[in-house]
């Protein structure tokens, strides 16, 4: 791979099909069925000390939304490969971002069948405050829609939810489903405590496997079950799940402020997380 010191545009490093390239540059067609329809897949990978945490996640969850949205999916070696690459351009990369799409296409929904377009890029870490306030979102994601589960490029919807909730001075938008029921952030899993009970909803209600609600599932008690907005006024804390955030408390729900920033659950989690991470950085 080319290696070029030339290569970073405002902290950005990206790497296109296992070149190495200048990020303000045209380097993906016009015709790239991600820019025309959005179709295509990623996943957003934390990285720690220039290590990629959770990678094998990861890339497992690559291959799942690829299964779904019909996608042969990419090369593993040139996706590790590209890694490599991006990762020893920026040395203080935060982030990493894999993107995969159909290639080229129609400028219509029709695939062109031809390859794929990989894209590896860093960029810095997110900095995040120490709890959130949450809007809730005014329409309903669809637990039935063929997307579901699957982390997909068409993201559309989760910008403008995610606009509408900065305008109500909030930094993460949650949605409801059809059925009425809590489902997820826009980059995020929600967690609610009632009755000193730690809930989640399940993938039912429509959210995506998030790679960090995973690890905690496993790392914690936790019941998956329906939550209504009724119950809302039950809560007594709450907190967020990324592969960018880790945890984070919730202080508002809108107009409901949450009495525990972080509770007694929240902390354990958070404790928890943090020896798992640090117990798998350090065996890479």
């Amino acid at each position: 791979m080319n290696n070029s010191n030339n290569l970073k545009h405002e902290n950005f490093v990206c790497c296109v099909n296992g070149q190495l390239v200048d990020p303000k540059s045209g380097s993906i067609s016009v015709l790239d069925h991600s820019i025309v329809v959005g179709d295509g897949v990623f996943e957003t990978v934390q990285v720690v000390d220039g290590v990629p945490f959770t990678l094998r996640r990861h890339l497992n969850r690559l291959q799942f939304s690829c299964e779904g949205l019909g996608l042969a999916p990419p090369n593993e070696e040139l996706i590790l490969s590209s890694l490599d690459a991006v990762l020893e351009a920026d040395a203080n990369a935060g982030l990493i971002r894999i993107t995969w799409s159909s290639g080229l296409g129609s400028l219509s929904s029709s695939r062109g069948g031809g390859p794929g377009t990989l894209i590896v890029a860093t960029q810095p870490a997110k900095q995040w405050p120490d709890s959130e306030a949450v809007h809730v979102c005014p329409w309903a994601r669809n637990e039935h829609a063929a997307l579901v589960g699957l982390k997909t490029t068409s993201y559309a919807e989760n910008v403008l939810a995610l606009k509408v909730a900065q305008e109500q001075n909030c930094s993460e938008a949650l949605f409801l489903n059809t059925a009425g029921f809590l489902c997820e952030g826009t980059g995020s899993n929600i967690f609610v405590v009632i009755d000193d009970t730690l809930i989640t909803p399940p993938l039912s209600s429509g959210c995506l496997a998030g790679i960090t609600r995973e690890i905690i599932l496993e790392l914690v008690d936790v019941v998956e079950r329906d939550v209504h907005p009724t119950e809302f006024d039950l809560i007594s804390e709450a907190f967020l799940s990324s592969s960018t955030r880790d945890v984070i408390p919730i202080a508002r729900i809108d107009d409901l402020v949450l009495p525990n920033i972080p509770g007694l659950v929240t902390s354990e989690v958070i404790t928890s997380f943090a020896t798992f991470k640090a117990t798998e950085l350090d065996a890479k």
